[in-house]
């Protein structure tokens, strides 16, 4: 049974717990000489302060992030759910992503705690579920985004032929299919997820089988190709037809107002895009960086979410 190799994070999120900082040796080191041991609690002082503030501010943010969260998700739920002229396709798909917006903020505070406690309190069970509900969320927003994309390049491009698809009762379909496909693709989280004791402490993280790394190293392209290559690609396609249609929709109109409407769906588009890859590509590119970094001996373990 091997656990993922020291100091790596969570291929689901890429979360870690602080870990205090090292001190460096001193030049005495060893020799036990007075002025190195008084450097070096000094230096442990200052470290186990840094690390008590960094975990209490950390802390503080995941709770002030998890309160804003519930009630902004909680509201745009109870307002598409209540009004039913709300309830058209687009807030449909929005509501799905809410919902799955809404579940990782019920596990923050779970979140919250171990980096509080530094240390995972709640065992095994629970962690999994944390876990599988966190990486359900990563994959489910990113399929909300792209179905979205899609549905917007049908409506704008296929007007006609899309009316008989682009209905209440098929959007309803297509998320509880985006559910599906999420679990089938988070399945390894759930499968391997588990508590790693180090040094008498408890994280939350994933357990990968074997030592050589091979199985995060196929987890974080297997998550890059299905949560970001190809959404981004399908993204860009659907908006780039969507451009093109409208320019051309305005070659043939000649209207200022065409123009304006134009210039404001390209500056949606370029908004989008970018945020998508602001979001995620920083993650994939730590991730990967992750891996390539040589763990050293003297490394110490840190815990995960």
């Amino acid at each position: 049974s091997g656990a993922e190799p020291s100091g790596v994070r969570s291929a689901a999120e890429g979360r870690a717990l602080p870990v205090p900082p090292r001190c460096p040796p001193g030049p005495g080191q060893g020799g036990g000489g007075g002025g190195e041991r008084r450097g070096e609690s000094l230096c442990n002082a200052t470290g186990q302060h840094f690390d008590l503030t960094s975990n209490a501010i950390l802390t503080f943010i995941y709770f002030v992030v998890c309160i804003v969260g519930l009630c902004g998700n909680t509201l745009v739920i109870y307002v598409i759910l209540r009004y039913a002229k709300m309830k058209t396709i687009t807030n449909i798909y929005i509501l799905n992503l809410a919902i799955a917006d809404e579940l990782f903020m019920l596990g923050l505070p779970f979140l919250a705690m171990q980096v509080a406690l530094v240390h995972w309190p709640f065992g095994k069970a629970i962690c999994r579920v944390v876990m599988t509900v966190d990486g359900i969320n990563q994959f489910t927003s990113i399929f909300c985004l792209t179905v979205m994309s899609v549905d917007r390049y049908l409506a704008v491009v296929h007007p006609i032929k899309s009316a008989k698809w682009r209905r209440p009762r098929t959007a309803k379909m297509i998320n509880v299919a985006v559910w599906g496909v999420s679990l089938l693709v988070i399945m390894p989280i759930m499968i391997y997820a588990g508590v790693q004791h180090n040094h008498g402490r408890s994280s939350c993280t994933i357990i990968w089988p074997g030592e050589s790394g091979a199985w995060y190293t196929g987890f974080i392209i297997y998550a890059f190709i299905l949560g970001f290559l190809v959404p981004l690609t399908i993204i860009c396609l659907c908006y780039l037809f969507i451009i093109i249609k409208v320019k051309s929709s305005g070659i043939r109109v000649g209207s200022s107002k065409r123009k304006k409407s134009e210039k404001k769906v390209t500056r949606m588009v370029s908004i989008v895009v970018a945020v998508f890859i602001f979001c995620w590509l920083p993650f994939y590119i730590f991730n990967c960086l992750l891996r390539l970094r040589p763990h050293r001996a003297h490394a110490r373990p840190q815990g995960h979410v």
